[in-house]
Parts: structure tokens; sequence; C-alpha cells
């Protein structure tokens, strides 16, 4: 696996790579690197011939008061792992690099209506941010598809409407929550939970499964499934930011009529933020 630092290296590689005919598949992260990612590489590395990740700790998706300071930065185990999963070649631009005239005038990125409400209300910018690196990331390595994690679901909701929106040819996959043995799905920020906070973290899956356990039964008062499950997060421990119901393709608050069905959560244990989410096709529940 050979890691590049410059747009103009990137480019070249891929160039080489589609000259032997190769398909290019697309992994982007902000490092500090766990087997959820090792997944997506490995999901690429099974459908196409030439897996691109980047590693790049973007500013532009970080609130004023939120950890861009303290966020992992660990590239050589992130190498090694990447190297373990099957990757081609590694993008690890700089700042400079990524945004060479500053940030100030940089062309913006926004998604309407699904960037709004849950973590974009609490987190106001975030999925600009997003969107825009995504967008720049993709017109650098121009792959035919890149695959993403389903914890970040409304990130992932956020990228399937830019790609469609702009006319972008490329396959966007969402790959399954990678979880440990208790149920917490593994995210880099599980770093930063102390060891008792760490045993509390997973009662934030546990409450979604019982509200999806629910309403799989049958059950269609959300109103009242939300106020039990955010008694139930209050007890456990945890401090609920949002919890939702909402249509898993639009995120718009689900109606009793609705059968493709997402519970979307994102809670504080200390200072550090968790999020999850349980997708719910009742259709396949019968």
């Amino acid at each position: 696996m050979n890691t590049v630092k410059t747009v103009r290296e990137l480019r070249a590689a891929v160039a080489r790579a589609r000259s032997e005919g190769k398909r290019i598949g697309f992994v982007p992260t902000m490092g500090n690197l766990h087997s959820g990612h090792a997944a997506l590489v490995t999901k690429a590395c099974q459908r196409v011939d030439f897996v691109v990740a980047s590693i790049f700790v973007n500013p532009l998706q970080f609130g004023a008061n939120e950890d861009l300071a303290s966020y992992p930065r660990t590239l050589a185990a992130d190498q090694e792992r990447l190297l373990q999963a099957g990757c081609h070649l590694l993008f690890a631009p700089t700042v400079d690099e990524m945004y060479p005239h500053g940030m100030g005038g940089q062309t913006r990125v926004s998604v309407p209506q699904l960037s709004e409400g849950l973590c974009g209300a609490s987190r106001p910018g975030h999925f600009e941010g997003v969107a825009t690196v995504v967008s720049k990331l993709f017109n650098m390595v121009q792959p035919d598809l890149a695959v993403f994690g389903q914890k970040d679901f409304q990130q992932l909701a956020v990228i399937r409407a830019l790609v469609r929106d702009l006319n972008m040819p490329i396959q966007i996959i969402g790959e399954p929550t990678v979880r440990a043995d208790d149920g917490l799905a593994l995210s880099s920020r599980n770093g930063y939970l102390s060891a008792e906070q760490r045993a509390i973290a997973p009662a934030l899956y546990r409450v979604l499964r019982q509200l999806g356990d629910a309403i799989a039964s049958g059950e269609r008062d959300y109103a009242a499934l939300i106020a039990a499950g955010q008694q139930q997060l209050d007890a456990a421990g945890l401090r609920p930011d949002y919890l939702e119901v909402r249509h898993a393709l639009t995120l718009r608050p689900a109606t009793a009529e609705d059968r493709d069905l997402v519970i979307l959560a994102a809670a504080f244990l200390g200072t550090t933020r968790l999020i999850d989410n349980l997708h719910l096709d009742l259709d396949a529940h019968g």
C-alpha cells in the first residue's frame, strides 16, 4: 500500500490503476481507524480492483466547541490496519493541501432538508462541512463506488442525495454498523469514554432495540415510545440529545403508515457524544 499526500500524486496513482483497466473504490475516513473502518475497506475490495482510502480530519465539519484539536490522530496504526484490510492507496493530505486558499472563501456544498434536524440541529454547519469535503474528495479520486458506514445514517442519506443531485457517476454503498460484543457501535470517539462510561454506553443500542421490538409488534404511538426511551436513557446515565423515529429514505418524521423506518439516537456520556440507529423494515417483519 502506498501513501500519498498531494492531489497530484493521488491522481497519478489512480490514473495508473485506471490505465490497467481497474475499477476504483473509495473509503473516506478521519483516521483513528477501528474494525468498522476495516469492514468498509473489505467491502470495497470485494467490489472493485483498486481501493483508495483517505484520512483527513476535516476542520469544516467541526463546530467551535467540538473536538477538532483533540481528535485522535494515529497515522502509523491506521496505515497498518488499512494494509491488513487490503487497501491499495492511502491519501493523507494536510489541511493546506485540501484548502489551499483557506476555508473562509471556500465554495461550500449544502444538502437541504436531509441535513436539517437530528445531528444537523445539534451540530450547525456539520453536514455542509461533510458535503463539501466529500465532494472535493470525490472529484480528486473519481471513484466508481464509495463505501460508508450505516452508523452515520443521516450522513449516508446526505451523501446519497449529494451524488444523485449533482449527477456524480458514483455508486454509494452503505455497510452495516460493526459493534462490540455488548452491542456498542464502534466509533473513534469511544476512546474518550472512561471504564465506567464504557460500561454504560451499550444502553443506547439496547433502548433502540426495545423501541424496534415494540414497533415491530405493532405499536405506533411514536411519541409515547420516544418518551419512554428517553426516560430509559436518563435512568442508565446517558443524557439524550435526540431520539427519533423517521422514515428511512426521507428522514421525515414517521407516520403510522410508514413501513421503512429508522430509529435514530444521539446521547452524551460525560462530554462524549454517541450516535446510533436501528433500521426497521416492517414489511420484512410481516
